[in-house]
């Protein structure tokens, strides 16, 4: 394998970083301006709204073939709801 050296490499990048280094300053400046208008602050409506959690069926059926059911969940309405559904598919009164 034959190794190759590169010469103006060396001052290539002594160059490059020199600019760079006097770039950094120039870029620098204009940044607390921008900070300046930059405000963080929490808004609480988003923080207070949660997607609603779902209505769990535990659906139980005895060895005569009917069928009955647990129900979980938050909205008591939502619950009622899916309890007259279950029962008129089902046709239980």
């Amino acid at each position: 394998m034959r190794h190759v050296k590169f010469r103006g490499l060396g001052a290539l990048s002594v160059f490059l970083l020199s600019i760079a280094l006097l770039a950094f300053p120039l870029i620098r400046s204009g940044l607390p301006a921008e900070k300046a208008d930059f405000q963080f602050r929490k808004q609480l409506e988003i923080q207070q709204v949660r997607p609603k959690k779902p209505v769990k069926i535990k659906l139980h059926r005895n060895a005569k073939g009917e069928y009955s059911w647990d129900l979980t969940g938050d909205d008591a309405d939502e619950i009622a709801q899916i309890d007259r559904k279950l029962r008129r598919l089902l046709k239980i009164q």
